[in-house]
């Protein structure tokens, strides 16, 4: 007995010997490591001030623009209410009809509680469709907008807190190329907070703190038509603070920095997969010898497998705490996924402001870096705002020599003492 256990044994391990298939992994080098969301217009710094200052504001002082950033800043606005405008030119070095455009829209309610609200439209102009030079085809106009509204309610005498709801719509789907196209919507959510200190002395000079978090646009993924791929959204976290010198009555500089991240996962590193068959049963893997691929492990060849990292085909909330540890590159690669940004303001009597920025991005995440400059003007309950931007990147930034220009009118200036 024991001699055909043996025997059934051997037979069995040769078998298998002769029965093997290679499998061969082959790191596909071409991935990004660049997280791409849907909607990323939104991530467009939409006002001159903000842009002037590095592309910050979730721990500035307040404006009327701070329903982008940080809408729970305007618990600490001076002004009843405020009305702006924001005009951005993309792509201007090209086109000239490309561009984003921003209104928003702030109320004080009373000492504890604001409401706000505003429109975001971003145009990626006239393009013409031909099939053939002779074609005179057709104009169609591609765009993305958001609206939102967002409630602030003050907390402590130094801390404020505000949610917002949005609304977002894609049309970049053209029905007259694809009929089974169609715009793409989606719902989304802020949650935001601000803290600003009181005045303090110090040996030669007042100051003031300022801090704030943002996390942007929290919603579910969408997608142009039932078999296409869904899009996260551009959920994003940002982590602010700064301090104002205030040097006397009329003068005042300000510097705050700033750190976001984007909270998508990160596309995994992939690999193609090759299986081969011993024809043979040699061990050795030949062409020559007959060693091919079937049928079955052909059409398996063709998925992608995941070498390092984790599948980012996970629902948003998923991939809002995946997005913590989920990069190929470990923790050090987690760190890079991180965006920051350095930015000043002088002001002089409130009526003048000269401001200037630094944004920085890694290599391997988008490589923007860029500086920017720019300068407001103060004129009874008008403000007006440029900023220009100066690329630093070997990537060239689309808003590179880019003059952006902000207008607002605040109501009830003054109805509320802050400082």
């Amino acid at each position: 007995m024991k001699k055909y256990t043996i025997t059934l044994i051997a037979f069995v391990t040769l078998s298998l010997a002769f029965a093997q298939d290679a499998v061969q992994i082959i790191p596909n080098d071409t991935d990004s490591r660049v997280i791409t969301t849907g909607l990323p217009f939104m991530l467009i710094a939409p006002d001159a001030r903000s842009a002037a200052m590095g592309d910050i504001g979730v721990a500035t002082s307040v404006d009327a623009y701070s329903q982008q950033w940080n809408p729970a800043k305007y618990a600490f606005s001076e002004a009843k209410s405020g009305i702006s405008l924001s005009y951005t030119p993309y792509l201007s070095k090209l086109v000239n009809d490309i561009s984003l455009g921003y209104v928003t829209y702030f109320n004080r309610l009373n000492e504890y509680s604001a409401f706000s609200a505003s429109f975001k439209y971003f145009s990626y102009g006239d393009i013409l469709l031909t099939q053939s030079e002779n074609d005179p085809g057709f104009n169609v106009k591609p765009n993305e907008f958001t609206a939102d509204v967002a409630y602030t309610l003050r907390l402590a005498d130094q801390f404020s807190m505000a949610v917002a709801v949005r609304y977002m719509r894609s049309d970049l789907r053209i029905a007259q190329v694809d009929p089974n196209a169609d715009s793409a919507s989606t719902f989304g959510a802020d949650i935001t907070g601000y803290y600003q200190s009181e005045e303090e002395a110090y040996n030669d000079f007042n100051g003031r703190w300022r801090a704030g978090f943002a996390i942007q646009n929290l919603g579910p993924k969408f997608k142009y038509d039932d078999g296409g791929r869904e899009n996260f959204q551009p959920t994003n976290l940002r982590l602010g603070a700064g301090f104002d010198f205030i040097f006397d009555e009329y003068s005042k500089l300000g510097v705050t920095a700033e750190v976001s991240k984007l909270l998508v996962p990160t596309p995994p590193k992939l690999g193609d997969r090759i299986v081969f068959t011993d024809a043979n049963g040699d061990g050795i893997f030949n062409e020559a010898d007959g060693d091919f691929q079937t049928e079955e492990q052909e059409a398996a060849s063709q998925e992608d497998v995941i070498i390092e990292g984790q599948d980012n085909d996970v629902s948003f909330l998923n991939g809002v705490f995946q997005s913590f540890g989920d990069a190929p590159g470990g923790f050090s690669e987690e760190l890079r996924e991180f965006t920051w940004a350095l930015g000043a303001e002088y002001t002089y009597q409130e009526n003048f402001a000269l401001r200037a920025g630094y944004f920085n991005e890694a290599e391997d995440k988008g490589a923007r870096k860029f500086f920017a400059l720019g300068a407001g003007f103060k004129y009874t309950t008008i403000n007006i705002d440029l900023s220009y931007l100066f690329s630093a990147s070997r990537i060239q930034s689309p808003l590179e020599n880019t003059l952006r220009f902000s207008l607002t009118f605040n109501f009830g200036a003054g109805e509320y003492d802050e400082y």
